[in-house]
């Protein structure tokens, strides 16, 4: 096996490669490991990075050393803590026995590895067999506490990726609590970088933001107990000039669906450095004597080509070794939802006739949404009683989903495990289930609560109450969604010593309870959702291959929000639906064919009433259903390229390419009109050079080398929010 990871014995330093990209590190004066290069793959390293060795006032040098040139506050290095004298962000924050948060880690060992290791109880990116990637573990050890902290990193053969998290031992003869604990930090001298980040909120999530790093210390993140609408965990380093084909793009995601933070710092010698781990927000870990706790884990990617190479990394590592759903690979069925055709207003026989039309018109799934359960007619019961609304399905819910597959479509089912209402039998049984600080009375949203998932006999409850479903009514699909973000936190079954465990406890309660639904119900397509897009992170694809991006289903407005979401996650992930004009979120009227064009991005659904449709648009959805089955393997697989960003812009495009660069689709959205419109161009990407390709609509040829280099006109369209789709296939 050849070798990822090498050590030089002799000069001590770690080196992680591939064929694109490479990652050095070195153990420096007091045995502090040091960060020397992270970016394109270098054949060999000769020791000139070896830090210069300079005097510098404020900044405080070893214990016990006479050497004022080396300081730790001015390395750059691979992990920190506070205590060492390092004034910049930490990684790592302890509590010791006696109050005081010294702490001072030196480099004691390492291993490497095939393969990579499981994380325990946590999502995390995987391998098929340990050829395909190596493991590095470096020991870090504060000699006093007896506190070990091991760095892991895993370097993929066949991915420009590194995987990074760590693993905190105690090994002392007492209990620390743990402050803070990031997954990776890396430091970076001598680059002026601009930060890329997904800020947003609800329906108006993941828009890409672009900010010079100027002296100080900025924090992305989230203290929502969700990775949250309001601020993506994700983000990117680039040099000023970076676009979407050229320039140094370093790209992070931390895989990870609860509060997080992303802390860069610009120093007071110009360097960079980048913490990206839990929000240390109300955390504080107790880790006893003999205890270990594995932070969530980081993937890491470089591109030297640009945002589109980076985020196509992200892409395939995704879909090729996060996601693990039988589905990854499989073309998505095409759905209506019945939300908002019906709300909360349905019985089933109001349903069958939507069901009735989606059959003829080539749908491939009916979604029953919120309200077929407890006794909700509205928003204000039930959660927490997943049993059949008799009211409802007379018959029961199995009754209606025979229906639905003597029609031919598959059936999905809509629940929002994760809650409970006071007007439910769950909170009339066990009040306690309820989050809530005790004394105080807790804090609706949406009138709804938070469970406390922490807690095992919770979680078992509504496991058990959804296997009685799922066992009883034959489902293909559930919808699993999350409709408000946690306050009144607090865990029961802890001591009040220990109540800062509790946002992480939460998530990995929703994660024990996803996986068994994963494992015991591989056949079942699990979607996830948080309002729409307030849960969208790698973490959550461990679990559910597809996730609904937005609760706004604007098409317009959807433009910006799939192009951020892009800028890390497949478009199989994105699950993007065709609503009413005027849309029921903002009023928008848009043209039919725009609100399919700008669905096809992702995975194709529609959130309508089909009853109520004209026969024009009713014909429409027959074209675009058929449109779409045909070209589907293409959108949902191939390797996307953005072509034109609509957040700078008045247009949007985008088109994705097969593997084998033998089909490319092609979208081109135009936002407003005007009388003198300019005449623009859109340059194709991602096609062979060599290959001819035909224009299915026109029967029109044009070499590939023509439409990369030259481009196509945009069509002249005097309507605002026109849109057009090229559909094109080599030819010999």
């Amino acid at each position: 096996m050849r070798d990822l990871i090498t050590f030089d014995e002799e000069n001590k330093v770690f080196h992680l490669h591939n064929k694109d990209i490479s990652y050095l590190m070195s153990i420096e004066d007091g045995k502090t490991l040091s960060h020397l290069y992270f970016g394109k793959r270098v054949n060999g390293y000769h020791n000139q990075l070896r830090y210069p060795r300079v005097d510098r006032g404020f900044s405080g040098n070893l214990p016990g050393s006479l050497d004022r040139t080396f300081s730790r506050d001015s390395l750059p290095k691979e992990y920190s803590t506070s205590g060492e004298m390092d004034y910049r962000t930490p990684s790592a924050i302890v509590r010791n026995p006696d109050g005081s948060n010294a702490l001072f880690l030196k480099y004691q060992d390492y291993s490497i590895a095939n393969g990579k290791p499981d994380l325990k109880n946590l999502p995390h990116s995987w391998v098929k067999d340990d050829n395909e990637a190596q493991t590095l573990t470096i020991k870090l050890v504060d000699e006093v506490s007896k506190l070990e902290f091991d760095l892991l990193y895993t370097i993929y053969r066949d991915y420009p990726i590194i995987a990074r998290s760590v693993l905190v031992k105690n090994n002392g003869d007492d209990s620390i609590y743990l402050e803070k604990a990031s997954s990776m930090q890396v430091d970076f001298v001598d680059r002026d970088f601009e930060t890329i980040t997904l800020p947003g909120a609800h329906a108006n999530e993941r828009h890409m933001q672009r900010q010079r790093i100027n002296q100080g210390v900025h924090v992305y993140g989230s203290r929502r107990g969700a990775s949250s609408h309001q601020m993506n965990p994700f983000i990117a380093l680039v040099d000023k000039d970076t676009d979407e084909f050229q320039g140094d793009a370093y790209g992070f995601a931390f895989v990870y669906s609860g509060n997080h933070a992303i802390e860069v710092e610009k120093d007071q010698f110009n360097q960079t450095r980048l913490n990206i781990g839990i929000n240390d927000y109300n955390f504080n870990w107790k880790l006893e004597k003999g205890a270990e706790f594995q932070t969530p884990e980081v993937i890491m990617t470089y591109s030297s080509k640009g945002l589109n190479k980076m985020s196509q990394n992200f892409h395939k590592l995704i879909h090729d070794r996060i996601i693990r759903s039988k589905y990854k690979d499989q073309v998505r069925p095409i759905l209506v939802n019945n939300w908002e055709a019906t709300y909360f207003d349905f019985n089933e026989e109001k349903l069958k006739p939507i069901v009735d039309d989606a059959k003829k018109l080539g749908i491939e799934m009916f979604v029953l949404d919120d309200g077929w359960f407890g006794h909700r007619d509205d928003d204000n019961s039930s959660l927490g009683d997943w049993k059949v609304f008799k009211k409802k399905f007379p018959n029961g819910l199995g009754h209606f989903a025979d229906y639905v597959h003597k029609q031919g479509l598959k059936f999905g089912l809509w629940f929002e495990p994760e809650m409970i209402s006071y007007d439910s039998d769950l909170y009339k049984n066990h009040p306690d289930y309820l989050m809530h600080v005790p004394g105080r009375k807790p804090s609706p949203s949406r009138n709804q609560y938070i469970l406390d998932l922490g807690r095992k006999e919770v979680r078992d409850n509504i496991y058990d109450q959804m296997v009685k479903i799922l066992d009883s009514v034959d489902i293909d699909y559930i919808k699993w969604d999350m409709n408000r973000h946690i306050s009144d936190v607090f865990e029961h079954d802890l001591p009040s010593e220990r109540q800062g465990e509790s946002y992480h406890r939460y998530i990995l309660g929703v994660y024990d309870l996803m996986n068994r639904f994963t494992i015991n119900y591989p056949n079942i397509l699990i979607e996830g959702c948080s309002g729409g897009g307030g849960r969208f992170d790698a973490g959550m694809a461990y679990y559910t291959p597809q996730i609904w991006a937005s609760d706004n289903s604007d098409a317009i407005a959807r433009l910006t929000i799939q192009y951020g979401t892009s800028l890390v996650y497949p478009q199989s992930m994105m699950t993007s639906h065709v609503s009413v004009s005027p849309n029921e979120q903002n009023g928008r009227i848009t043209p039919f064919d725009t609100r399919g064009a700008v669905a096809m991005w992702g995975d194709l659904g529609y959130e309508l009433d089909l009853t109520k449709m004209s026969e024009e648009d009713s014909q429409k959805v027959k074209e675009q259903v058929k449109d779409y089955k045909a070209i589907r393997q293409v959108t949902q697989y191939g390797d996307l390229y953005r072509l034109k960003n609509p957040k700078y812009g008045n247009q949007a495009a985008w088109m994705v390419v097969s593997p084998n660069q033998d089909e490319a689709v092609v979208t081109w959205v135009q936002i407003l009109s005007y009388a003198q419109n300019y005449l623009t161009k859109t340059k194709l990407a991602g096609l062979d050079p060599k290959k001819h390709y035909k224009d299915l609509a026109t029967g029109e040829i044009y070499g590939g080398d023509e439409l990369m280099e030259m481009g196509i006109y945009d069509p002249v369209i005097h309507k605002d929010f026109a849109s057009k789709m090229y559909h094109f296939k080599a030819v010999d």
